[in-house]
């Protein structure tokens, strides 16, 4: 069910806070992502990236100013369905079901009206564990996993619904730097296949440069280029 291209993102004077406006995450912030374009997003603790991949992903909503997705602004927007046929969500917790085994997993974001019949969910949960190299592991559940294998899933379960946009945050934080470098050659692999937008959270200075572009924040805005 492959679709071509990745979606474009587009935020122009993005304002958010929190805390009845006492911690002002993003302040303005103008930005545009291409269609298929991998960006890593990079700053110190509390710069408002997270929030940044919250908002373009449909988790919350800006006090100010407007986000574009794909040329349709997200205001107005279902944004339930915007997440679940459009945006695929990587967590540095893989937040999978412990008592499902990892093709169920996979199988979740499916479920629901007007989703695929069983045989169907079946048969792309395990095509998508092929990709990431789970196929043996398809009936273990959480417990049985290693950290490695639990991000493997998680990552497939991302790709269930075919998303134009994936959003990775922190994907690596809860593991080793090998395992870690393995979870990104993946998504790096995913990206450079299917042709999503790729928006990658990260303080590891070694993953930022994987990325063809890189965006740094500083205090809720685009810090100026080094030098």
């Amino acid at each position: 069910m492959s679709r071509p291209g990745g979606l474009e993102l587009r935020l122009t004077g993005v304002a958010k806070s929190f805390e009845e406006g006492r911690i002002a995450a993003l302040r303005g912030l103008d930005l545009v992502i291409a269609a298929g374009e991998f960006v890593a997003v990079t700053g110190p603790s509390g710069c408002g990236k997270s929030t940044l991949l919250n908002l373009i992903g449909g988790l919350d909503a800006p006090e100010s100013g407007t986000i574009e997705a794909g040329g349709s602004p997200l205001a107005g927007r279902d944004l339930t369905e915007y997440r679940s046929r459009e945006v695929g969500f990587v967590f540095q917790l893989h937040n999978l079901i412990p008592v499902l085994t990892a093709a169920e997993n996979v199988q979740v974001p499916m479920l629901g009206i007007g989703g695929p019949p069983a045989a169907e969910r079946r048969g792309r949960a395990m095509r998508l564990l092929a990709e990431v190299e789970l196929s043996e592991r398809a009936e273990a559940r959480p417990p049985q996993l290693s950290g490695g294998e639990r991000q493997r899933v998680a990552v497939a379960r991302a790709l269930a619904n075919d998303p134009r946009l994936l959003l990775a945050d922190e994907p690596t934080g809860s593991l080793d730097q090998e395992t870690g470098r393995r979870v990104l050659d993946l998504l790096v692999r995913l990206h450079a296949e299917r042709g999503a937008t790729l928006v990658l959270v990260t303080h590891e200075e070694h993953l930022a440069a994987r990325a063809p572009r890189r965006i740094a924040l500083l205090d809720g805005r685009l810090a100026p280029p080094p030098g």
